[in-house]
């Protein structure tokens, strides 16, 4: 368990992917009104996989450590594939249990990434 909350420190601390793209696909932005996260992911989309993805906002160890290792992982990964990512899949990332208090900190990049994929069809840019 600790080898866990050691690397979601790190991923709190040294987030990766922070930042914006130059020219993104997709930009969703969304926050969590119960505890003040929030998060504005960009996409970069080409032949339906994601080929690069930054992240900017705030929020807690959770939140963020759950939005650097989302961006690790989806780079590569076809649009069909994340849309049927689910909270098992965050969870999983993070390695550790997220009670009921905790668990809108960490959804919180993946609601940020269904809307985005999902959104993609139209081909728009879409800022919430």
């Amino acid at each position: 368990m600790d080898l866990y909350a050691e690397e979601i420190l790190d991923h709190y601390k040294h987030p990766r992917h922070f930042g914006h793209l130059d020219d993104p696909t997709m930009t969703y932005h969304d926050t969590n009104p119960f505890c003040g996260d929030e998060i504005t992911l960009e996409l970069r989309i080409e032949d339906d996989h994601v080929v690069d993805v930054a992240f900017t906002g705030q929020g807690c160890a959770i939140s963020r450590a759950a939005a650097s290792m989302m961006s690790e992982e989806i780079i590569g990964m076809p649009l069909d594939e994340l849309r049927r990512w689910d909270k098992e899949n965050i969870t999983d990332l993070l390695g550790i249990e997220v009670g009921p208090v905790r668990i809108k900190c960490a959804l919180l990049p993946l609601k940020a990434l269904k809307a985005a994929v999902w959104g993609l069809g139209e081909g728009d840019k879409v800022t919430r």
